[in-house]
C-alpha cells in the first residue's frame, strides 16, 4: 500500500507538472515571438542566423503544447505508451533547449553585430517612412539613447550637421534637438546599441533563473515519468 499510495501522488504530481510545462511553452512562445519581432521589424535585421534562436524557441515552444497533452493523457489513463513518448519528447526539448543555450553563447558576438548593423540600418532609413520614424523615435525615448553608436550618428541628416531628433532630448519638446548634436546636458549622446546592451543585461538575471527554473521543471518531469513507467509496467494499481 505504501508503494502505492507514493506512486498515486507521483501519478497527480505529474498531471500537475504538465500544467506547469504548458505554462512554460507559452513562455517560450511569447519570448520567441517577441525577440523576433525585436530583431526584424523594429531593427529590421534580415541575417538568418540571428533569427534561430527565437524561432527555434518558437517551435520548441509550440512542440511542447503537444508534449504535455501527453503527458496529461498517459498520467491520467495510466498508459505506458503515452508516458514514455513524452518522457522521450520531454528528454529531447531538453536537449534542444541546451543546444540554443550553447548556439547563443557561441554566436553571441555575431548577433551583437547584427542588432548594431540592424540599427545603423534602422537609423539610415529614418525620413524614408512614418512607421520607421516613429519606431526609431521611440527606441530612443524609451531607452534614453541617440542614434547607433552616439548621437553623431545623425550628423549628415540635417543641414547644419548640428541637428538630431527630438526624441533625443533629456526633456523632450517641439525643436528642443536643434542645434544640439553634441550637448550633453541637453540630449543624450551615448548610442542606442550600448543602450540595448545595458537594458538586456539588467534582465539577464531573472532570464538566467526563470531558465533554470524551466529546466528544474522539465528535468522533474522526465523523473516523475520514468517512476510512474516503472509502476505500471509492474502492475501496481495506482488509482
Amino acid at each position: 500500500m505504501g508503494v502505492e499510495g507514493g506512486i498515486r501522488f507521483v501519478k497527480y504530481l505529474l498531471f500537475f507538472f504538465n500544467f506547469i510545462f504548458w505554462l512554460c511553452g507559452l513562455a517560450l512562445i511569447v519570448v520567441g515571438v517577441l525577440v523576433q519581432v525585436a530583431l526584424h521589424k523594429s531593427l529590421s535585421i534580415s541575417d538568418a542566423t540571428a533569427s534561430a534562436i527565437p524561432i527555434i524557441l518558437i517551435v520548441v515552444g509550440v512542440v511542447i503544447f503537444f508534449i504535455a497533452f501527453c503527458g496529461c493523457c498517459g498520467a491520467w489513463k495510466e498508459n505506458y505508451c503515452m508516458v514514455t513518448t513524452f518522457a522521450v519528447l520531454l528528454l529531447l526539448i531538453i536537449l534542444v533547449e541546451i543546444g540554443v543555450a550553447i548556439a547563443g553563447y557561441i554566436f553571441r558576438d555575431h548577433i551583437k553585430g547584427e542588432v548594431r548593423e540592424g540599427l545603423h540600418q534602422l537609423i539610415a532609413k529614418y525620413n524614408t517612412t512614418d512607421e520607421i520614424k516613429q519606431t526609431v523615435d521611440k527606441m530612443q525615448e524609451d531607452l534614453k539613447c541617440c542614434g547607433a553608436n552616439s548621437s553623431s550618428d545623425w550628423i549628415h541628416f540635417w543641414a547644419d550637421g548640428k541637428t538630431v531628433p527630438d526624441s533625443c532630448c533629456v526633456n523632450i519638446s517641439k525643436g528642443c534637438g536643434v542645434g544640439e548634436l553634441h550637448d550633453g546636458l541637453k540630449v543624450h549622446l551615448q548610442g542606442c546599441h550600448t543602450a540595448v546592451e545595458e537594458s538586456l543585461m539588467k534582465n539577464l538575471m531573472w532570464i538566467v533563473i526563470a531558465a533554470v527554473v524551466i529546466a528544474i521543471i522539465q528535468i522533474m518531469g522526465v523523473v516523475f515519468s520514468c517512476m510512474l513507467m516503472k509502476a505500471i509496467r509492474s502492475g501496481y494499481e495506482v488509482m
